[in-house]
């Protein structure tokens, strides 16, 4: 009788078992909703025992946690890839419109951070998009100086790209029935809407020098 040959066990670092359970979850999230990232289903879906996810999160609910700043870290990466980018070609809004809407596009960091929210958690942390903001006020206090005018508000800098992180982020969930309340029946479709939202946050950081009119001139609400 031959004996039964055991797989080996593959070691894993804390970090590298994490990121993979992460993955997962995330994996779960997109496709199923919240609702199907439960311990047992991210175990499942990896070969693992329930306790050892237990063992790397605790609970589901510093799961969700955890995954929830997967995803903003996530959202970090592509936005230093896209000031990256900014170096070469200069700052382009539409960029970082993009790069924002495509993490949230699917509506599914959303959902988990709004069930979160109402559940009673709380992110203290902050400055995620503070390069954005760099970049961004960087160029309005060029456009004030060219002006002649004083130099731009700081704080009204950071509540447009807080504002349109909102937006970007929640959309997917509310957008459209927010649209349907001002008789907007006919969905635009996401390149559509990037672009507008990319002629907004232009015309509201626009300095004197850059006539809103302009602006969006440039960049059409285009079919």
């Amino acid at each position: 009788m031959s004996a039964v040959t055991k797989r080996p066990r593959i070691r894993r670092s804390k970090e590298e078992a994490k990121a993979r359970i992460l993955a997962a979850a995330e994996c779960l999230l997109r496709e199923d909703g919240e609702a199907a990232v439960t311990v047992r289903s991210v175990a499942a879906s990896i070969g693992v025992t329930d306790a050892a996810v237990n063992h790397h999160f605790g609970t589901r609910e510093k799961l969700l946690e955890a995954l929830l700043r997967h995803g903003g870290r996530q959202l970090r990466e592509q936005i230093k890839s896209a000031i990256a980018q900014w170096q070469n070609t200069g700052v382009r809004v539409e960029n970082l419109v993009s790069a924002i809407a495509n993490i949230y596009e699917d509506g599914a960091y959303a959902s988990l951070a709004l069930r979160l929210h109402l559940a009673g958690w709380r992110d203290r942390g902050s400055g995620l998009l503070d390069p954005v903001v760099d970049a961004l006020h960087a160029l309005r206090t060029e456009a004030f100086e060219r002006s002649g005018s004083g130099a731009p508000s700081l704080k009204e800098t950071r509540f447009v790209v807080g504002m349109m992180h909102q937006v970007l982020a929640f959309d997917p969930l509310f957008g459209a029935a927010f649209r349907r309340s001002a008789g907007l029946e006919d969905e635009p479709s996401a390149a559509q809407k990037q672009r507008f939202w990319t002629v907004l946050v232009m015309t509201v950081l626009s300095g004197p020098a850059t006539p809103a009119v302009h602006t969006a001139q440039t960049l059409r609400y285009r079919k």
